[in-house]
C-alpha cells in the first residue's frame, strides 16, 4: 500500500501550500519556520518523518516574510532538517525558481547563479525538483537529480477560452524572439495567429521595441511571457501593439514578480488585463482590478500524487501532445512568413 506523502511549506507561499494540501485531502506538515533574534532562519520539523515521502514547497522569491535569499535559505534548511530526520525521499517543490534569469554568462566575471542554486539544493539533500515554467528549459541540465518542469499553459489558456478569447480575432504575441516557441504553443491551443515583437536591451531590465512581425490590426493581442518583473517590456509592447491597430492587449505570464513599482506601471498602462498564476504570493486585492491571479494548486497536487505513486507526470499533459509537437517544430523551422519589418512608431 502506498503511504500518503507529507507536504511541508516554507513561509514564502504558504497559501499555495494550503490549497495544494486541500486538493490532496491532507494537511501541511507541522514545522516551525521563524527567525532568531539575529535574523538567522530558524527551522524545526515538529512531526515524525522517518521513512516518509516528503515534499517541501517554497518559491524562491520576495514575500511578506522575507527576501529572496531568506526564501532560499529556508528551503535549504528545511531540506537539511528533513534529511537528518531520516525522511526517505525529499522533493523540493519550487513553483518559482529564483535566480533563473542568471542561467549563463553574458560577459566576463559573472556567476551562473541558477547553477549554484541547483548545487545547493542537491547538497542540502533534495532528490527531486518539481518546478513550473523555468525561465530557460536548459536549467534542468544543471541538476543531477530528476526535474519535473511543469507548465501553467493549460490553466492560462482555459481562462482565455472562458473569456471568449480564441480564434481568428485573437493574435498571440511573443515579446521577443526567444519566446516564439512558447507563443506558438498558446496560438495552437487558442487556434489563433501569431506575431513577434523585435526589441533590443540597451541595459538590464530596460527594453526598446524596434519592429513587430505579423498582423495585429483589429485583433485582441495576447502577449505571452514566462514572467513579469518590472513590467517595462510589456508596457512598451502594449503601446506598440495599440499603435499598430490592436483593439485590446492582454498579458499572460506564469510568474508575477512585480519588482519595484511594476504594479503601478501596469495599472497605468494601455494593457487591459494582466493574468498571472499564484506561483508567487500575489492576490488580486493587493494588485488591483486589472489583475487576475489563477491557481496552479491542482497541477502541483496532481504531480505530487503521481510522483508518490511512481506514475508518469507527463501524462498530466498528454492531451497537449499536438501543442508540444508544434513547439518542437517551431524550434526547427520558421512558422511565419516574415514580411518586411515595419518600425514600431
Amino acid at each position: 500500500m502506498i503511504q500518503p506523502p507529507l507536504l511541508f511549506s516554507g513561509s514564502s507561499n504558504r497559501e499555495l501550500a494550503e490549497k495544494i494540501a486541500k486538493r490532496m485531502q491532507t494537511r501541511v506538515g507541522n514545522a516551525l519556520v521563524d527567525r532568531f533574534k539575529n535574523d538567522e532562519c530558524r527551522i524545526e520539523i515538529r512531526e515524525n518523518v522517518r521513512g516518509a515521502e516528503v515534499f517541501v514547497l517554497q518559491s524562491i522569491c520576495n514575500s511578506p516574510s522575507g527576501s529572496v535569499n531568506d526564501s532560499l535559505m529556508e528551503l535549504l534548511l528545511m531540506i537539511d532538517a528533513l534529511r537528518r530526520a531520516s525522511a526517505n525521499r525529499i522533493t523540493a517543490v519550487v513553483p518559482y525558481y529564483g535566480y533563473a534569469k542568471q542561467d549563463k554568462k553574458t560577459k566576463g566575471r559573472e556567476p551562473i547563479s541558477a547553477k549554484l542554486v541547483a548545487n545547493m539544493l542537491e547538497v542540502a539533500g533534495a532528490e527531486r525538483l518539481v518546478t513550473l515554467d523555468l525561465h530557460a528549459a536548459q536549467i534542468q541540465g544543471f541538476f543531477n537529480i530528476p526535474v519535473d518542469n511543469l507548465t501553467a499553459a493549460p490553466t492560462l489558456c482555459n481562462y482565455l477560452k472562458n473569456q471568449g478569447l480564441q480564434g481568428d480575432h485573437v493574435v498571440v504575441v511573443s515579446p521577443d524572439a526567444g519566446g516564439v516557441p512558447r507563443a506558438e504553443t498558446f496560438a495552437k491551443r487558442l487556434k489563433s495567429t501569431l506575431a513577434v515583437i523585435i526589441k533590443r536591451r540597451p541595459e538590464p531590465d530596460v527594453s526598446e521595441v524596434t519592429h513587430i512581425v505579423g498582423d495585429v490590426t483589429g485583433k485582441t493581442a495576447v502577449v505571452v511571457d514566462d514572467m513579469i518583473s518590472t513590467g517595462g517590456t510589456l508596457v512598451k509592447a502594449a503601446e506598440a501593439l495599440m499603435k499598430r491597430g490592436a483593439t485590446d492587449v492582454y498579458t499572460l505570464a506564469t510568474h508575477g514578480i512585480f519588482a519595484g513599482d511594476a504594479v503601478r506601471v501596469l495599472n497605468e498602462s494601455a494593457i487591459d488585463r494582466v493574468i498571472v498564476t499564484n506561483s508567487l504570493p500575489n492576490t488580486e486585492l493587493e494588485l488591483g482590478p486589472k489583475f487576475r491571479v489563477l491557481s496552479v494548486a491542482q497541477i502541483l497536487a496532481d504531480a505530487i500524487k503521481r510522483i508518490t505513486a511512481n506514475r508518469s507526470v507527463s501524462e498530466l499533459f498528454a492531451r497537449d501532445e499536438e501543442a508540444a509537437a508544434a513547439q518542437t517544430a517551431a524550434l526547427q523551422q520558421p512558422t511565419l512568413e516574415l514580411p518586411e519589418l515595419t518600425p514600431a512608431r
